[in-house]
């Protein structure tokens, strides 16, 4: 019977830990306001921002000051191009600005009058973008498809060019063959920049918004002494492991929800890569959440304001794309930034879970960064543990001191 009780009490106490975390939750304005908009506002925008996922025949204006023969290929070589649509070539620049502040045309590509002069003199040219923030790729097919003609005009024109090269040199060049370069995208046929990228963001968004409010709850609990209810559990490992227990079980609670929306409603949503089976996905995000949840208790230590933790976390963002793999190849990084994608939980899981869901990896597949998840999840469960005795003995000591103070 003593070990039913024991048990009980056990289960009992981190029910109470959990009913005080969801209370803690559910009254914070500013906790409820990272919860919302981190995921669902963050979520929608990022969606949106990079929507269209692949931009085709955009309207363009095209302002020709140049009004020569060369200027007016140009313009039809751009016109070619598959991602913009010139939809006039007559208007001056203010007129232009006119049609951008309508969203008639998406941005304009300006030729000054020294165009055909420069390429003639053997000069480069210049030609100015201007582009509208609608949606960032616009800008991206506007650079493509007019650095795509510019070559074209290059390659055209360049034995012309050739003249100033000494006589020795001209035939070697004018005769060698141009390489003829096809690229297949893999798992990508869109090659969408949206299809590349959001499947990361959201993982990262999940990541950074969980550590978020971790570290308010946490800069908050230090701040106003609130640990000091458990006074008495930072002498014992496992009446400490109980609150870190109860406390993850909440926010990976909230997480799995959380998760469900940004991972698979978001997709059907946006047309992005889903090919995962869902089984997988969830096996993945278990220690994903988990880890997480646990790193964010252990860095606890560091905060001691609800505040602080927002700016901290929300400056690498740019970064943990970097770092789990998925920009840029894991096998050409440092070895200090390799250590650094096995150390923080979103840059194995983010490069597991594009395996997964874009590249209809297996678990098998992923094996590395599964196993690396819950290698953190053990580790980071044990420094979590040592960082809540460490703010509990810390915050009864500045309790007692206030205590004893005015007697001094």
């Amino acid at each position: 019977m003593k070990t039913l009780d024991k048990l009980k009490y056990k289960i009992q106490d981190i029910i109470s830990i959990m009913n005080s975390e969801f209370r803690t939750i559910a009254t914070s304005y500013s906790i409820l306001l990272v919860l919302i908009g981190g995921i669902f506002v963050y979520g929608f925008l990022y969606n949106y921002m990079y929507a269209p996922n692949l931009i085709r025949n955009a309207p363009i204006a095209v302002v020709d000051n140049s009004r020569t023969a060369l200027s007016r290929e140009y313009t039809r070589l751009i016109d070619a191009a598959p991602q913009v649509s010139v939809y006039t070539n007559a208007a001056d620049f203010p007129e232009a600005k006119e049609l951008m502040k309508k969203n008639e045309v998406i941005g304009i590509i300006y030729i000054p009058e020294d165009f055909d002069v420069r390429v003639n003199r053997g000069d480069e040219s210049i030609y100015i973008m201007y582009g509208a923030t609608d949606a960032f790729l616009y800008y991206l097919a506007m650079q493509e498809s007019s650095s795509g003609a510019m070559m074209t005009i290059d390659e055209k024109y360049r034995p012309e060019m050739l003249v100033f090269l000494p006589q020795q040199d001209t035939p070697i060049i004018t005769q060698s063959k141009a390489i003829s370069v096809v690229g297949t995208a893999l798992y990508n046929h869109t090659e969408g920049y949206g299809s590349y990228l959001i499947p990361a963001v959201l993982m990262v968004i999940i990541f950074q918004t969980l550590l978020m409010v971790i570290g308010m709850i946490s800069g908050d609990e230090k701040n106003t002494g609130a640990l000091s209810i458990y006074a008495g559990r930072e002498k014992s490992f496992f009446p400490v492991s109980r609150i870190v227990l109860g406390k993850t079980f909440v926010y990976c609670s909230l997480y799995f929800i959380f998760s469900l929306f940004l991972l698979g409603l978001m997709p059907v949503l946006f047309s992005l890569p889903d090919i995962g089976h869902k089984y997988e996905i969830t096996m993945l995000m278990i220690p994903y959440l988990l880890a997480s949840s646990f790193l964010g208790l252990a860095a606890s230590v560091f905060y001691t304001d609800s505040e602080s933790p927002l700016l901290m976390i929300a400056f690498f963002s740019v970064g943990l794309i970097f770092l789990s793999g998925v920009s840029y190849p894991l096998e050409l990084m440092p070895w200090y930034w390799k250590v650094a994608h096995f150390i923080i939980p979103a840059a194995p899981g983010t490069l597991a879970f594009v395996k997964i869901n874009s590249m209809g990896a297996s678990m098998a597949d992923i094996r590395q960064e599964y196993i690396t998840l819950w290698l953190q999840c053990i580790v980071y469960f044990i420094f979590a543990v040592m960082a809540y005795r460490y703010n509990i003995k810390k915050c009864v000591s500045q309790k007692a001191r206030k205590e004893i103070g005015p007697f001094m």
